[in-house]
């Protein structure tokens, strides 16, 4: 290119990539086709006149991200850089929660119903919200301990309603009963069968996710040693909001339910926007045994389970019933 040509292409380049002007716009005030237009910036590309970084904050791992949500059919993954000093077995880093409060800032729109489930990494979420649109927040499950229900979900939902200056509507329950009797007593409650109205009213809900061990499942915590064995048996490798999943994804142990105070899966799957937030590489075996039962639509997580999720080789995720687009696109 002589020196007119290499002036008139960065002329073309600095329209096109700055002023965001289209090539028919160019063509017109330089007097030539658009397809010249074209033909200039596709050589200034080539010859190194114009180079395009895509950056985003140095937590973020951008590649991944795509890769995640191409490789399970999500609507949004999230990657976020593991903490250097974090330790292979470490779970849920605290800074998956910020995030994840961000990314809750993009999906929740004024009028929306936001739905909570317990988890600790959901906790940690809540605490980071610092904005949110006029909403309700509703609790989907009951609790771990309910003499701790101040610094648990409870506070979550209080925390996410008063920054988004909604009605809160948390459930005083705890999450696993003796049997199924007691807990059908209490989803009969006013309180408690107040917070399930709103179940179905759900447009957007943060979920979290238990590998089945001790320490990573809140579920496997309450139960004793021999419901534990049981449902190994049956195949256990993941825990949704009291939900039991094999390997593949597929739904076990659906007694279990029949115990707790949470949402239905039935229900779970109805939501348009489910967010998982979930990381570390010892929850990742877990994470791609929800993610495959298809009830998620969303995941935050860090780059030690991203590895892990983009090398598997199961099956993909199984079909989930049709979700309308939050954003009606």
């Amino acid at each position: 290119m002589g020196p007119a040509e290499l002036v008139q292409a960065a002329a073309m380049a600095r329209r096109f990539y700055l002023e965001g002007k289209s090539k028919i716009q160019i063509a017109e005030e330089f007097g030539v086709s658009r397809f010249k237009v074209a033909r200039v910036l596709e050589t200034a590309l080539e010859r190194d006149l114009v180079r395009i970084e895509i950056r985003v904050p140095s937590e973020l791992d951008a590649e991944r991200s795509d890769a995640l949500r191409a490789r399970y059919g999500l609507r949004h993954a999230v990657v976020v850089e593991s903490p250097a000093d974090a330790s292979e077995d470490a779970a849920d880093p605290e800074n998956l929660g910020e995030v994840a409060a961000d990314l809750l800032g993009e999906l929740v729109n004024e009028g929306d119903v936001l739905g909570l489930a317990w988890g600790r990494s959901t906790i940690h979420m809540a605490a980071a919200l610092h904005q949110l649109p006029p909403c309700t927040v509703v609790q989907l499950t009951g609790v771990y301990d309910a003499g701790t229900a101040d610094r648990g979900s409870v506070e979550a939902v209080r925390r996410a309603a008063d920054v988004s200056g909604g009605e809160a509507h948390p459930i005083y329950a705890p999450m696993l009963l003796p049997d199924s009797a007691t807990a059908a007593a209490l989803r009969g409650q006013t309180g408690i069968a107040r917070a399930f109205e709103y179940f179905d009213k759900v447009t957007v809900a943060c979920v979290s996710i238990g590998s089945w061990e001790p320490g990573v499942s809140t579920v496997y915590d309450m139960l004793s040693e021999e419901e534990r064995e049981h449902y190994a048996s049956l195949g256990a490798a993941a825990e949704m909001s009291a939900h039991l999943f094999d390997a593949e994804g597929r739904r076990i142990g659906r007694d279990l339910g029949e115990r707790c105070i949470t949402v239905e899966a039935d229900r779970l799957r109805r939501i348009p926007e489910v967010v998982a937030i979930a990381g570390g590489r010892r929850k990742a075996a877990a994470i791609g045994a929800v993610l495959r039962s298809g009830l998620v639509t969303s995941l935050v997580t860090d780059t030690a389970a991203a590895d892990h999720l983009l090398l598997e080789t199961g099956p993909g995720p199984r079909p989930a019933l049709d979700r309308a687009d939050p954003d009606g696109k």
